[in-house]
């Protein structure tokens, strides 16, 4: 019981010093002590007072480091209020947590630039910080360097982190040209049904990897006289299948072929960041790349990932369903002009600044600013497709959008198998959802948004879309254990109360 507790203490501390961005060097020079000494405490690894914890408390200038035990954070908001000013789009999730595996290529130093700070990614750096890579926030905690070891010590990973996101499947591309064998944890993340991965598995074996999965790991071996001899043609255009790919023909001594890839944002951000280590990638945008392999990449780099499209249709459908005018800048419009071309149709008034490059160069942004309007349902159906289609990750918003509209919408969220089924939780706010089938629901609207009390939901953006509801509905809400909506947002609330939402945190006492 006690190492239990000096455990959820540690976790505590580590994650208070991660949001204030100090590393436990810093830590340690403010109490006084040794960074060992700091590591030791977050691992609960050693006995600390109730005087050290008002201490670090009084440090980090945290609530969180406490004598009792933080339990699960909650939103309690008060809906019914407009929005109005102009909000930035922060960097992309998807883009960052791909490129915090891709920094395994590199054997030199990575800085990258205004990285989203969510619990996504601060899963991933425990999980590289357990097996040796040295990681701190620099330039007053807005950007990320990464500095890896000669050696990995796969064997130290911290396997708690591992299991809370999906993204550990990502580190295998980069791996399997570091060692010989080695073991990962299952991957997590949300609860959006059985998701395999296998066609990782088809995409990797051609590079000689593979997989036994036993025990809750998966236990991995390289055969290295296998290398690609023909194009790999991915079973599934999947983002995160094509990362893989990505990863593991960069340091493939020789030319990779790829084909049916994903050209979504997240994989073209990964390719900008591929060329800037000296690989050549050909065919970015497209669904076939043509990789030109390094054996060795060992370059210090800088790198600037592009902004998040799915945060800034988030922004746009809390502008929608609150009818407010806002404005979303750093917009990357290239990833949703279908999404703004069905929002046309349904009526949306809006206008858009001429386009401007972001920080990397080479993704097109504009400053979007979205009016009141009155929205009708759309003839056709909303459903996904691979880009340049419809947003996989942008469908659950247009539940929210379709409710606010006149008449009824059909939305087909076919990638997910039960994705779906969390839109309806829309109905305890007063939405009139009807599931047809596990990925199938009709909505009708306009709707009298009403408050209620509720969990979050287990994925991240039906999550997100409870909460914009939320806003729109008179009265005071809680929306409970939002954690979910941390791994892909960074201080949501916060920055939603800076153009007129009212919505507090708090916790259980």
């Amino acid at each position: 019981m006690a190492d239990d507790y000096l455990v959820r203490i540690g976790k505590l501390i580590r994650d208070a010093r991660q949001h204030r961005g100090w590393t436990q060097t810093q830590l340690a020079e403010a109490l006084g002590t040794s960074q060992s000494a700091v590591n030791r405490i977050e691992r609960g690894n050693q006995n600390i007072s109730l005087e050290m914890i008002a201490r670090i408390g009084e440090a980090l200038d945290s609530e969180i480091v406490s004598l009792g035990y933080a339990g699960p954070m909650h939103l309690r908001v008060v809906g019914g209020r407009r929005l109005s000013g102009s909000i930035d789009v922060k960097t992309s999730k998807n883009a960052c947590v791909a490129l915090l595996c891709a920094t395994l290529l590199n054997k030199g130093r990575t800085v990258l630039r205004r990285v989203a700070r969510i619990e996504e990614v601060y899963r991933l750096l425990e999980v590289l910080g357990s097996i040796g890579v040295r990681t701190r926030w620099v330039n007053g905690g807005v950007d990320l360097e990464i500095v890896p070891p000669a050696d990995l010590d796969l064997d130290a990973i911290d396997a708690e982190a591992a299991r809370r996101t999906r993204s550990i499947i990502m580190f295998l591309g980069p791996l399997l040209h570091r060692l010989d064998h080695f073991k990962l944890p299952y991957a997590g993340g949300c609860d959006l049904g059985t998701r395999t991965i296998e066609p990782h598995m088809i995409a990797l074996r051609r590079f000689g990897l593979e997989i036994a999965a036993t025990e809750g790991l998966y236990h991995a071996q390289v055969n290295r006289s296998v290398s690609p001899a023909r194009p790999i043609v991915l079973t599934e255009r999947g983002d995160t299948v094509t990362e893989n790919a990505l990863l593991a023909a960069a340091r493939h001594d020789g030319v990779t072929v790829i084909r049916n890839a994903s050209s979504n944002y997240m994989v073209q951000d990964l390719c900008f960041f591929l060329e800037a280590l000296g690989v050549r990638v050909e065919g970015i945008g497209t669904t076939t790349l043509t990789v030109h392999g390094m054996p060795t990449i060992d370059v210090d780099v800088d790198y600037s990932p592009s902004e998040d499209p799915v945060e800034a249709m988030s922004l746009l459908a809390a502008a929608v369903v609150t009818e407010s005018e806002l404005t979303v800048r750093r917009v990357p419009i290239e990833f949703l002009e279908i999404e703004l071309a069905v929002l046309e149709e349904m009526g949306l008034d809006h206008d858009r600044t001429p386009e401007y490059f972001a920080d990397n160069g080479r993704t097109r942004l504009v400053d979007l600013t979205v009016r009141p309007s009155k929205l009708e349902a759309p003839i056709d159906k909303i459903h996904p497709m691979p880009f340049p289609g419809l947003n996989i990750d942008n469908v659950p918003f247009f539940a929210a959008i379709a409710a606010s509209a006149q008449g009824k919408t059909l939305i087909h969220d076919w990638v997910y198998d039960n994705r779906a089924i969390y839109l309806t939780d829309l109905n305890r706010l007063g939405g009139r959802l009807q599931l047809l089938d596990p990925h199938r629901v009709l909505v009708e609207g306009p709707t009298r948004w009403r408050a209620a009390e509720m969990m979050c939901p287990p994925a991240l953006r039906p999550a997100v879309v409870i909460l914009l509801a939320m806003m729109a509905a008179e009265g005071t809400s809680v929306l409970r254990n939002v954690y979910v909506i941390n791994r892909g947002y960074e201080d949501l609330a916060e920055r939603l109360n800076t153009v007129g939402a009212q919505i507090e945190i708090f916790r259980d006492i």
